[in-house]
């Protein structure tokens, strides 16, 4: 519990929360074997997406758009964005461009 508190101070911008590994509070992304899983994830407006890094390498999560950005989320950690409007957001992993996923937002 204190680290699930400690890591939710250390949000960086609203709407931007580093959580703890087994929280996910809409959709849920897993990065494993260097793929983000699902590549597609679909949730509602006013949801939050996380992503969960089962990898032992550090990954990010950039959006093509500047409204989210990760810093580099190691093993068993995990990062978590809340999408307002609805619309199509391509992200990838800055560190492996090859790492790409979406998140549509009805």
């Amino acid at each position: 519990m204190r680290t699930l508190l400690l890591l939710t101070l250390l949000a960086a911008t609203p709407g931007e929360v580093l959580l703890a590994a087994d929280t996910a509070p809409d959709g849920h992304v897993t990065i494993k074997n260097f793929t983000f899983s699902p590549a597609t994830v679909t949730i509602k407006a006013g949801s939050s997406v996380t992503w969960t890094n089962r990898d032992n390498e550090p990954h990010t999560i950039v959006g093509d758009i500047a409204r989210f950005r990760s810093g580099a989320v190691d093993t068993d950690e995990s990062y978590s964005f809340k999408f307002d409007q609805p619309g199509t957001y391509h992200f990838a992993c800055s560190l492996h461009p090859m790492m790409t996923g979406v998140v549509v937002v009805e």
